[in-house]
């Protein structure tokens, strides 16, 4: 692969911020003193919880649960494929 390779042609910054909308996900893991920063609307959490939250391929939240497998479920109900991040 090159990048003169025509199959992946340069992305306009807007095309790649929106890459895997409504197809791909991610699983994050966050302490409870975060979760309301990225949903402002969950009631106060007590801290040092370990939390998962469910994330679109643009960072935008979906769910929050305190299981990995819940939050891997419902990205599957939605008919999300989940990716993982390193």
């Amino acid at each position: 692969m090159t990048s003169s390779d025509p199959r992946f042609a340069a992305l306009t910054p807007n095309e790649f911020a929106h890459l895997g909308d409504g197809v791909i996900a991610y699983v994050k893991t966050i302490k409870s003193e975060d979760a309301q920063r990225l949903f402002p609307q969950a009631p106060v959490i007590r801290p040092g919880l370990e939390l998962f939250a469910l994330l679109s391929a643009d960072g935008s939240p979906i769910m929050l649960t305190d299981s990995k497998d819940a939050a891997i479920a419902n990205a599957w109900q939605q008919e999300l494929e989940t990716v993982s991040l390193h």
